[in-house]
């Protein structure tokens, strides 16, 4: 959609008249210069649910700054809470996934708020605001006490800095484990070690790096099937560390149906599959998108729009579609 013609801005207008909700993702002031803020997508629409995911929010100084899932790792302390002795980011675009995930929650509960008293709501959801509450944890943690920033570096086989050692990944002498919080003595005895018996009681936080390095040595030479063993007896919180490989395979994934194999123009693709179920069922996926505009036609035909005038405004270049997009490549 073309949204600085006219004819575009009166496209959007009809496909609003017939909306519930409307998302955009624009930096703050884009969608008010083109027209399409939610003052005047009111005067068409008055119980519209308009859901805005900016980067930085619709005030402060970084409003017309770029964002990006890195950017906000780096801006909310998420970075520096990952590394060690320096920032580290995160193995996946972590804040987009949650930013998207929080701006559906609040287009959830602003259409709940419709369906019992018919008014619409203006959703603001910041990438900014996202990468904050996925910390809310630690941030709670560190604000209240303010305990300073070297508290942050710690030994590297620990994952947090909040966490009793040894909360982190350890290497077995054939594998990775990561190790949860766990009673100290059951630890010791599953891996009957005087060296961890000698440590049950100190502070493990405040002696993380001690407790830590005590613990890497331990296990360092020991194999995953007596670990696994020994520790599933004590009833311990562990795990062995997967690739995305063992993923690929793991009976888990398969019990959940977390996976889902199709076909894409004669070529294999395997798509995560959506996380909840409902009445023990996994929902299906209904409609593919493989190319911008692809259903255009489809869309503007739920509209009204006759195919006469739907290709007037594709040879406009008011609307795009799928045959276009190929053309240009």
């Amino acid at each position: 959609m073309d949204l600085k013609n006219p004819d575009g801005i009166a496209v959007i207008m009809d496909m609003v008249r017939r909306s519930d909700v409307v998302v955009e993702n624009y930096r703050a002031g884009v969608m008010d210069r083109l027209g399409l803020g939610y003052e005047a997508l009111k005067t068409v629409k008055p119980d519209i649910i308009y859901a805005s995911g900016t980067g930085w929010g619709s005030k402060g100084p970084m409003i017309e700054k770029v964002s990006q899932d890195i950017i906000i790792q780096a801006r909310t302390g998420l970075m520096a809470a990952t590394g060690h002795d320096r920032a580290k980011a995160v193995g996946s675009a972590i804040v987009d996934q949650h930013g998207g995930a929080v701006l559906a929650l609040g287009i959830v509960a602003a259409y709940v708020k419709k369906l019992s008293t018919g008014k619409g709501t203006k959703v603001e959801s910041p990438l900014y605001t996202a990468g904050l509450d996925l910390q809310t944890e630690p941030l709670t943690v560190y604000l209240s006490t303010r305990p300073g920033r070297e508290v942050l570096k710690r030994d590297e086989n620990l994952a947090t800095w909040y966490h009793q050692a040894p909360y982190g990944q350890f290497k077995l002498a054939d594998a990775e484990i990561a190790m949860s919080v766990n009673d100290p003595m059951k630890v010791a005895d599953a891996l009957d070690s005087d060296e961890l018996r000698a440590l049950a009681k100190i502070d493990r936080f405040k002696e993380r790096d001690r407790y830590a390095q005590v613990f890497a040595k331990v296990v360092a030479t020991r194999n995953f099937a007596d670990v696994a063993a020994a520790f599933d007896k004590a009833e311990l919180w562990y795990s062995k560390i997967y690739d995305f490989d063992d993923v690929a395979d793991d009976p888990q994934a398969k019990a959940v149906d977390a996976f889902e194999e199709i076909e894409i123009r004669g070529e294999k693709a395997v798509l995560v599959n959506h996380p909840v179920k409902y009445d023990d069922k996994t929902p299906p996926l209904r409609i593919r998108a493989y190319g911008i505009g692809e259903h255009t036609r489809e869309v503007l035909g739920e509209l009204g729009y006759d195919s006469r005038r739907i290709d007037d405004l594709v040879k406009r270049g008011v609307v795009g579609e799928l045959a276009q997009a190929k053309a240009a490549e």
